[in-house]
């Protein structure tokens, strides 16, 4: 096959970046780059094999690149990969949508996600505030359906964050980070070999910041802060040659407040309750491979995860004195508790099979999992002496069973095709206190056929046909039991149609991957909102229906040039078009574009590494402007940032200053429209959630290897 193409930046060249400079924050000093050398990607596929081998559009976010880019939170990331976006419901971004589609909040129908999100194995799809990335090994970003290898809660693609593993080479790392808006971030690292069989890897981080708003009424700046804890520790266990067993154990706490939104759509807050977004999540996932002989390799992966989360907003924005004379006060507040279990087997081919002589490589396996989730839901409210209280609690459980298998087959030295095929049985039990039941049961079926073609050792095509799935499900029950015409909604189905190339040119110095796309969505899942009392903010809320039909089509260009043994530039590229057909009860919306879905997203970049020492980057992102909403036509506006960095490592230690949203743009991550304000009797009023201004800081990092 063609060689690896590193697409762990998602970028293509830009003559105009090519003086601009970009750091690597190595734990060493820096070599001149070896442009003849091109470094393999590996993906984490049901057989860890090189990038170059999976017929699929993936970004890939090495540890390097992460490093080099200075972020915290995986949120940061979203905007270096193409046709990915985020929605900002939360203190730290939960929800993540690819090639426009995926959910914005807490809950929008039943707890399904259509954008998977897997950490060391683990399942933590629609709890993506969970994702610091302190240590982290890789990060893939799987766009288009992955029917086969993850089912229904992949419909739009799958996020997989993996974080380093245990070696048997010692090493160890600590950074501090201190920076505006209270930055304060420290993080330690260490692993090596216990003896000859053992191996570990003990990681502790905690990162704290105000949250970059003011708070008028109660004269605080910390009211939407960040303050997030970490720990980890990895066992490899490895008794000889042919057993590998590996012991993941991970806690999180997460205790961030929450008061982004203000009536006027800035930075300063009214609240006089501000709310908390806050996760507590302990985790296992224990890893078992075995191989017999050459040919055959079994592995089980058994998890378990538990996540306490609380999510309160004040939910009228404002205190007595600012809507004075009205009487008008409101809170709400969930907490919730999901426990999830899972179970799953893999038989595969082994890495010398004498199968079909040799030309075979198969996998098939089964898995099985249990969600389960209790939350309450309390309201408090008073307007004009009204008393509004409100409360609901609900129970829900889904229990999936799936079987899977891949195959590939090399047809010729130089051709491959791929097929995949997954059949999943899920069923579901709702319960609330509103007086709703359900108990649906469905199995779908999807996966992929994909044939890869190596043209030259320098240049591969690929085309794909693929299937996806999401459940369908119910509406959750409304505080004091209040009425849906539509709690059901059907199953959704995805076709994925693909062509795309991977190219090394001139002598490796270019690395180029590009492919398009076109998504026919069948019984598209369309979520809608509206506001139930006008004069009580706690009744806004969400509901899924489905529309007739949807359309995703697009592009997606990534690329990496260097230029010197200094310097390297990038620059990354998506465009996509989205269309909602034949929603219920036509509207507004109706042959519109998709939401959360921008026509255009991109990165540009450069980095330098110099022998002396000295390191530099700097990056330009952007989206083009997007509707905040499938139930109205209020947009965002298009919006570019700036970030950079530069500094200093000699031996052991580095120094750096970095800025991120340099020329301090304003921009939107999340929009409401609904009335918010008695003054104005209640009108419907575009508020939106900005994103982060303009911060700047320092880090210090000791390494040893």
């Amino acid at each position: 096959m063609f060689r690896s193409v590193r697409s762990h930046y998602a970028v293509a060249a830009s003559a105009l970046l090519v003086s601009v400079c970009a750091p690597v924050a190595r734990g060493q000093d820096h070599p001149p780059v070896d442009s003849s050398a091109i470094e393999e990607v590996v993906v984490s596929d049901f057989r860890v094999q090189e990038r170059a081998g999976v017929p699929s559009s993936i970004a890939v976010l090495d540890a390097r690149f992460i490093e080099e880019t200075a972020v915290q939170h995986f949120e940061e990331l979203t905007q270096f990969v193409p046709n990915l976006n985020w929605a900002g419901g939360a203190s730290r971004a939960r929800y993540f949508q690819i090639r426009g589609i995926g959910e914005r909040s807490q809950y929008e129908g039943a707890p399904n996600p259509s954008v998977g999100f897997v950490i060391d194995d683990l399942d933590f799809s629609g709890l993506g505030g969970i994702a610091t990335l302190f240590d982290t090994e890789q990060i893939e970003v799987l766009r288009g359906p992955q029917g086969t290898r993850f089912g229904a809660n992949a419909l739009a693609g799958l996020i997989y964050l993996k974080y380093q593993q245990p070696t048997d080479i010692f090493d160890a790392r600590a950074t501090t980070t201190f920076g505006s808006d209270n930055t304060q971030g420290l993080g330690v690292a260490l692993g090596g070999p216990l003896n000859p069989n053992w191996a570990y890897r003990a990681v502790l981080q905690r990162q704290k910041s105000n949250g970059f708003r003011d708070n008028a009424f109660l004269g605080r700046d910390d009211t939407n802060g960040r303050d997030e804890q970490s720990a980890r520790v990895k066992l490899r266990y490895a008794p000889n040659d042919d057993w590998r067993f590996d012991l993941t154990a991970l806690h999180t706490d997460l205790d961030n407040g929450y008061d982004a939104f203000a009536v006027d759509n800035g930075f300063t807050t009214q609240s006089n309750r501000p709310g908390q977004d806050s996760q507590r999540t302990l985790a296992a996932v224990l890893s078992v491979e075995a191989a017999f002989g050459d040919s055959l390799v079994a592995r089980s992966i058994s998890g378990a995860a538990r996540s306490d989360v609380i999510f309160s907003f004040d939910a009228d924005w404002g205190n007595d004195a600012f809507w004075d004379p009205v009487i008008y006060d409101y809170f709400s507040l969930t907490r919730r508790d999901r426990q999830t279990l899972s179970q799953e087997f893999r038989l595969m081919s082994g890495p010398d099979s004498s199968f079909a002589g040799g030309r075979v490589g198969w996998v098939t396996g089964a898995l099985i999992k249990n969600d389960r989730e209790s939350n309450i839901t309390t309201d408090d409210g008073n307007f004009e002496g009204f008393l509004d209280p409100g409360f609901i609690a609900r129970e829900y459980e889904a229990t999936s069973v799936a079987v899977f298998g891949d195959l590939d087959v090399s047809l010729t030295d130089r051709m491959v095709l791929n097929a995949g095929l997954r059949v999943e049985r899920r069923d579901a039990d709702y319960a609330d206190t509103a007086g709703d039941r359900f108990s649906p049961d469905e199995s779908s079926v999807g996966g992929q056929l994909a044939l890869m073609f190596s043209v030259s050792d320098e240049l591969g095509l690929y085309g794909k046909v693929s299937r996806g799935y999401k459940a369908g499900g119910f509406n959750l029950g409304l505080p004091d039991g209040a009425a849906n015409d539509s709690l059901l909604f059907d199953a959704e189905f995805l076709w994925n149609y693909e062509l795309g190339l991977e190219a090394a040119l001139w002598d490796d110095r270019v690395t180029l991957e590009a492919n398009v796309f076109w998504m026919q969505r069948t019984d598209q899942q369309v979520q809608t909102s509206s506001q139930l009392d006008p004069n009580n903010p706690a009744t806004f809320v969400f509901f899924t229906d489905n529309a007739g039909e949807g359309r995703n089509r697009g592009i997606e260009i990534t690329a990496d040039y260097r230029v010197s043994d200094v310097f390297s530039v990038y620059a990354n590229i998506g465009l996509l078009d989205t269309e909602i057909r034949e929603l219920a009860g036509g509207g507004a919306t109706d042959g519109r574009d998709q939401a959360h879905a921008p026509r255009y997203s991109y990165a540009f970049g450069g980095r330098a590494n110099f022998a002396q020492g000295w390191f530099a980057r700097i990056d330009v992102t952007g989206k083009d402007a997007f509707f905040f909403s499938d139930s109205h036509d209020q947009r965002s506006e298009a919006y570019n940032l700036v970030n950079a960095r530069v500094g200093y490592e000699r031996g052991n230690w580095s120094v750096s200053a970095w800025a991120r949203n340099l020329l301090d743009e304003k921009y939107a991550t999340r929009g409401f429209f609904f009335g918010n304000e008695p003054a104005r009797d209640f009108v419907d009023t575009l508020y939106t959630r900005q994103g982060d201004p303009r911060s700047v800081g320092v880090s210090v990092e000791w390494r040893l290897q």
